[in-house]
């Protein structure tokens, strides 16, 4: 499968920059433009999966580049950027068809898993339903997961963590994300749950040389490919 096509519009070098190196890191082949009018033409002659466009910028401001592409027959998802904490804001970017918005400064991994969920729900595409990280695969249409083709007996709830884990390999969780992802905690709390299911994975999971869920000490977890 390509990887999803990503269109960054700022006028902002180092935000630009920043949001590249995120992007490739996450796998996603990203385009840059600096403003509104660039980005414009660039759509023109380019499909994009996915625009991630700041409403602040000279030219063209984000905005009227969005209704531009819009009213150029365009439905591709856009993701709004903007410094200002203004709901007159989110009211016009959901009035021209943005999918989602983002306050600056903003959190790499609240980002990353705001990008993953718009690509989630418009790519139109076949997608395997195995997951692999290493010697460990999922089998999400029949419920199974494997180490080195032997089947490996989860919790429901092993499963659910397993999976999300998975679905992001590599990058660094934080407890609270999962929290609220796989227990429905939406709020801070001092549980030891996480860290006790970390654990019951590991207990089944670490074995022929692969520790690849690991510990990132006061910042969350990760499940790493082994190189």
């Amino acid at each position: 499968m390509n990887k999803p096509r990503i269109l960054v519009v700022d006028d902002e070098v180092g935000m630009r920059e920043l949001l590249t190196d995120v992007l490739r890191l996450e796998g996603y082949e990203t385009t840059v433009a600096p403003d509104g009018l660039e980005a414009w033409a660039l759509t023109r002659k380019n499909s994009f999966d996915l625009m991630i466009i700041d409403i602040n910028m000279p030219k063209m401001d984000g905005f009227e580049l969005l209704r531009k592409i819009r009213e150029d027959g365009s439905d591709v998802p856009a993701l709004m950027l903007s410094a200002r904490n203004d709901k007159t804001d989110v009211t016009n970017g959901l009035r021209l068809g943005a999918d989602d918005y983002v306050t600056k400064p903003f959190g790499i991994e609240e980002l990353a898993l705001r990008i993953e969920a718009i690509l989630r729900r418009t790519l139109k595409v076949e997608e395997s339903n195995v997951i692999r990280c290493g010697p460990i695969s999922i089998d999400d249409d029949k419920h199974l997961v494997a180490f080195e083709e032997e089947t490996v007996d989860l919790s429901p709830t092993e499963y659910k963590l397993l999976k999300f884990l998975m679905e992001r390999k590599n990058r660094v969780i934080s407890k609270d994300v999962l929290l609220e992802n796989i227990w429905d905690i939406d709020f801070e709390n001092n549980s030891t749950v996480v860290d006790t299911y970390i654990s019951y994975l590991r207990k089944k999971l670490h074995r022929s040389d692969f520790e690849g869920i690991k510990t990132v000490r006061g910042v969350g977890f990760q499940i790493v490919e082994p190189k």
